[in-house]
Order: structure tokens, then C-alpha cells, then sequence
């Protein structure tokens, strides 16, 4: 067994394969839909012979956030991405941060390879991969996304054949771009090309469907299969989620947004920004509405502070309301990348910056989203049982980016 440290943290993983999943939007709800119709017999059987439980993911409960958390083995606050999307302060510009370079901390992946695992990374959105590669390629590893699955070659991704391997490329609003990532480690482990495993999924249909609805449970079932085959291969497998899903709309199906920036400007003036991190290219999942916000004020008006902070926290729908010292800190979030204010909103709530910035045409079908603390914890399985230690753990307060830590140091044979 070669053991390998990364930000910290040492893991010593088995020498069978190991594959780690982020079932992206994956609310518990959806698991316990599709196990209550028989469909996912393979999920029950990881449930039963290993561990099913919670895990809590990193505020906001965003894509970026949490994956680039469970990747490091840490919070924001260390490998410093706090969102989709933030203000540069220093820049004066509004940045999505979809790249290695905003990366504060190694991810595991470089390590794992170095001590001789055989490392490969897919992800649905190609505003990850970079994220994951990051080390990675041109030491023998792999990362590529389903997405731009017919755009790989070996000095960019550490691979150049992929439709020969997993087929033709996928649409990325469409489940089959989930089940692409999933086919594809499937193809690397059955083809010898690898044995360490990240394997990240997209919500689009979690954005588009409830838990029962029969495109959501036949999506899961399609899920449950790439399991069964996963655990045919001999692999310890660990499955987690970055966050949950909730609807966000009114009775009428309208979205349930509170335009924050316009409130603001009309109760105090011009000059505040609101920020929404789950901005992404992805708008047709979410339009850019989500749970969680930063506010920045006007420049050389700090003296509002208080005032805001009384006024927003009364607003309806509005649930937590915080200082950037007091967010940073609670959240473990970088500071340095944050506003003044962290605002968060109800379970069926957005906030939005004003109408005109959002197109809602988009939304067809309601709105499905994240971002709050409603969709913070996950779920948290494994294929084998967990040892003394971290049983104790999981029935404590584990974080989703604790999964290749119960991987590879918490399971028993």
C-alpha cells in the first residue's frame, strides 16, 4: 500500500480500484425515491454491506464550491474557491472562476499519481475540468469532460480516443451527460487505463425533474447499472453529491425570486453589487437564480452597514444575513474573495440582482434550484463498511469533502 499526503491530510488507499462519485444535485430525496420503486438494487446493496448516510456539503451549496472542496480534502477558506462566479475587488471586474489558477491548494489527483495510481478525472461540465486537471496531465494522468468529450487530445487531457472509448460525445442539458461520465469510468477501469477514479456528474436533470418523476427515476435506475458494473470490476466505490435540489417557485410555477441589488438601490441609492455565484455557463439549469448571494456596498458608503444588514434580514423569504468576517468564518469561506454581506434565502426562494438580468424564458418548466442551506447536506455512501473510527465520524458532522479520506483510510476489506 503507498500512502500519499496532499494539503495536510494523509490517504492510503487499497490496491483494488477506487472511484469516488459526485452525483451532482443529488438530493437524498432522489436516492429514496428510486430505492422505494426497486430500482437502484445496487445502491441498496452498497447501503447494506457498506454505509448509507448524510454528509454536510460546503456553503453555498454550489457546483465549483463543493467539488473543488472534495477534490482538495478542504474548505474554501484553503484551496480558495468560493463559488461559481465573484467580484475581484482588485480587478473591478466580475470573474467566473472555472479555472486552475484561482486554486490555492493542490488537489489529491497529482499525489495519487506520483505514488503510482493509475489517475483519471471525468466531469460532465468542461468548466470543471481545468480545476481537476490541474498537475495532473503530463504525468500520466487523465481528465476529461463529457462535454467536449469529441475535443480531447493527450497534451490537454492525458487521453485521445475517447468517443472509440465511450461513444459519441453527449448534449450537455440532457441526463445522458451525466451517465457519459459514468460509462466512461466504467471504459477506464474494464480497459486497465486506470484505477483511481473521480467521476463528477452534471444536475440538469435534477434542475428538471422532481425525485418522483418518471424521468428522474428512470435516470437513477440508468445510474444503478453503471454501479452494478463498477462493483463486478472489484472497486471500493464512495458516492457523495455537492448539493441538493429544491423547487424555487411560486403556486403559479412563476420563479420565487427576490431581486436583492434593485431592492437595495431603491431603499438606499445607486452603487451596491450583488453577486450570485451560481452564475455559470450553464443558465438554462438555473438562470442564474440561486440561494445564496454577496452584496457589496457602494464604494466610501460603509457606513450603511448596519442599516442594510436590519433591512435585508426582515425582507420576506430572507433566512440568514451576515457579515463578511462572520460568513468567512462560520462558512470557511476565502475572504478575500467575498462581499460585505453573505445573504442567504428560504427553502423555496432565489435572489436575484434585478429583472432585466435574468432571462426567465430559459426556465422552461419551473424552476429547480440550490444554493442555500436547504440543499447543504448529502448524501454520503459506501460500497464497504466503514472502520470503528470513521463510523464514529459519519455519525458526526463528516463533510462531503471528507469522501476520499473514508475512501482510502476509513473503509474495512
Amino acid at each position: 500500500m503507498t500512502t500519499f499526503t496532499v494539503n495536510g491530510r494523509t490517504y492510503a488507499p487499497p490496491a483494488r480500484p477506487v472511484v469516488a462519485i459526485c452525483l451532482d444535485g443529488s438530493a437524498d430525496e432522489y436516492l429514496d425515491a428510486a430505492l422505494a420503486r426497486g430500482l437502484m438494487p445496487n445502491l441498496q446493496r452498497m447501503s447494506v454491506a457498506g454505509h448509507r448516510g448524510f454528509a454536510r456539503g460546503q456553503m453555498p451549496s454550489f457546483t465549483n464550491v463543493n467539488n473543488a472542496s472534495i477534490v482538495t480534502g478542504v474548505p474554501p477558506s484553503v484551496h480558495g474557491i468560493g463559488g461559481n462566479f465573484f467580484y475581484d475587488t482588485t480587478s473591478g471586474e466580475e470573474v467566473m472562476m472555472n479555472s486552475a489558477k484561482f486554486l490555492r491548494a493542490e488537489t489529491i489527483f497529482p499525489a495519487a499519481q506520483r505514488a503510482g495510481r493509475k489517475v483519471a478525472v471525468v466531469t460532465a461540465k468542461d468548466k470543471l475540468r481545468d480545476i481537476f486537471a490541474s498537475g495532473l496531465i503530463g504525468t500520466g494522468g487523465i481528465a476529461f469532460s463529457s462535454e467536449k468529450a469529441n475535443q480531447v487530445t493527450r497534451a490537454i487531457h492525458g487521453i485521445e480516443d475517447v468517443e472509440t472509448l465511450a461513444g459519441p460525445t453527449p448534449a450537455i442539458y440532457s441526463g445522458a451527460a451525466s451517465l457519459y461520465v459514468l460509462h466512461a469510468g466504467v471504459k477506464l477501469l474494464e480497459n486497465g487505463r486506470a484505477d483511481f477514479l473521480y467521476l463528477s456528474t452534471t444536475d440538469f436533470m435534477q434542475h428538471k425533474f422532481t425525485p418522483e418523476a418518471p424521468e428522474a427515476l428512470d435516470f437513477y435506475a440508468a445510474i444503478d447499472a453503471h454501479l452494478d458494473r463498477l462493483l463486478e470490476l472489484g472497486a471500493l466505490i464512495g458516492l457523495t453529491a455537492d448539493h441538493g435540489m429544491n423547487a424555487k417557485q411560486r403556486p403559479d410555477g412563476s420563479p420565487n425570486v427576490i431581486y436583492l441589488e434593485s431592492t437595495l438601490v431603491s431603499e438606499f441609492g445607486a452603487g451596491f453589487r450583488v453577486i450570485l455565484p451560481i452564475t455559470d455557463p450553464y443558465v438554462v439549469h438555473h438562470g442564474a437564480l440561486g440561494s445564496f448571494a454577496q452584496v457589496h456596498l457602494p464604494p466610501g458608503r460603509e457606513s450603511l452597514l448596519a442599516d442594510v444588514v436590519t433591512f435585508v434580514r426582515q425582507l420576506p423569504g430572507i433566512t440568514e444575513v451576515l457579515e463578511q468576517a462572520t460568513a468567512a468564518r462560520l462558512m470557511e469561506l476565502p475572504r478575500d474573495r467575498m462581499g460585505d454581506l453573505v445573504v442567504c434565502s428560504g427553502r423555496d426562494v432565489v435572489i436575484g440582482r434585478t429583472p432585466e438580468g435574468h432571462d426567465l424564458k430559459v426556465l422552461e418548466g419551473g424552476l429547480r434550484s440550490h444554493g442555500g442551506r436547504y440543499e447543504e447536506m448529502v448524501p454520503f455512501v459506501f460500497s464497504a463498511p466503514l472502520t470503528a473510527q470513521y463510523a464514529a465520524r459519519a455519525n458526526g458532522d463528516p463533510r462531503n469533502f471528507d469522501l476520499f479520506d473514508f475512501l482510502c483510510n476509513g473503509t474495512r476489506p
